[in-house]
């Protein structure tokens, strides 16, 4: 039986990587019936790269838009696509030759799966051994997404939320009408426990097919620190918006997990902030921190003592930091 598959494929100044994206592509042993590539306001290479490609890939689509983020990117590619299944392959990654041929394989072998869960592979570009994500899972049976995260999240087993972790069934995102987040960073968090908790039927396959690289990258202050910020923002509203989740659970177990994790995922925030360079970025953070009510959501969310007392710890610091900050920035504009 033939099935279709949508690739979508965000593109945004990874002119040193496409290729090899591309390539894998290329190499399929069962090819995608389209590639999306969502060319997100490019200024390197990408464009001439695309272009050059499409010989190879005839069921290469390329659609140009203003920069959106890599939220909007998906969301254009989702509203493109017209395959039975869909994936989610980020441009700076590449596949395994027979990536494709399995998840299909295994999403027929029953064909009510709402999202097929696989594993992958860290590559560090040759300055260490590359080694797997999850290193001691074993093929799962058929279970609901719920009861997926609570094996995940009450065994303490380690959970990625990204997208390209997973092969969803296209008729299950339209039903729910999925959406990434605008312009939000690590906007996988939101998206992938929205659809784990809706999803019926999923099940994990433990084979590494996708090759998750993690570049050397190097950046001045001013623009580590812009990421920095942009990161913690995001961080905070994925924490705040998971709490949201975890409430609207009628299953008190499951919403207490979730509730934990997102603690968990809220608590990174704090280590983040001691990164911030410029005091100016920092005050900025706190403030933000504090008009969305953030500390206080944390704490009323945790619900032992031990956490409160560290969350307690680690906001009490950030108030005294802020209230540094703030003199710093008053005195110097006086001095001035």
């Amino acid at each position: 039986m033939t099935v279709s598959l949508s690739v979508i494929m965000p593109v945004y100044n990874v002119a040193a990587y496409l290729p090899a994206c591309l390539d894998s592509l290329v190499a399929q042993t069962l090819q995608p019936t389209e590639i999306i590539a969502v060319d997100d306001g490019s200024t390197d290479e990408c464009p001439a790269i695309l272009q050059t490609y499409q010989q190879k890939l005839p069921q290469l689509r390329i659609i140009r838009q203003e920069n959106q983020g890599l939220s909007g990117a998906r969301n254009t590619g989702i509203e493109a696509a017209t395959g039975e299944y869909i994936h989610f392959l980020d441009s700076d990654d590449f596949l395994v030759a027979d990536a494709y041929a399995l998840m299909l394989a295994e999403m027929q072998k029953d064909d009510r799966l709402d999202m097929l869960l696989f594993n992958a592979t860290y590559h560090f570009e040759g300055r260490r051994e590359d080694y797997l994500i999850y290193r001691d899972r074993s093929d799962s049976s058929v279970m609901s997404g719920a009861e997926w995260l609570v094996y995940c999240l009450a065994e303490k087993k380690f959970m990625l939320h990204m997208v390209w972790l997973h092969l969803y069934r296209r008729q299950f995102m339209l039903e729910n009408r999925f959406q990434f987040i605008p312009k939000r960073i690590h906007e996988d968090v939101v998206w992938t426990t929205q659809s784990l908790l809706v999803a019926k039927q999923v099940r994990y396959l433990n084979a590494s097919l996708v090759f998750y690289r993690i570049p050397v990258r190097n950046f001045s202050l001013d623009v580590r620190d812009e990421k920095y910020a942009n990161l913690i923002e995001s961080s905070a509203l994925n924490a705040l918006e998971s709490l949201k989740i975890a409430n609207s659970i009628h299953s008190r177990d499951l919403s207490r997990l979730l509730r934990d994790q997102a603690i968990d995922g809220g608590m990174s925030v704090f280590h983040k902030l001691e990164k911030i360079a410029s005091h100016e970025v920092k005050a900025h953070l706190l403030l933000f921190l504090w008009r969305k009510s953030f500390f206080g959501s944390l704490f009323q969310a945790s619900d032992n003592l031990a956490s409160k007392r560290k969350l307690l710890s680690k906001m009490i610091r950030a108030l005294l930091v802020n209230v540094a900050v703030i003199l710093s920035i008053t005195v110097r504009r006086l001095v001035k």
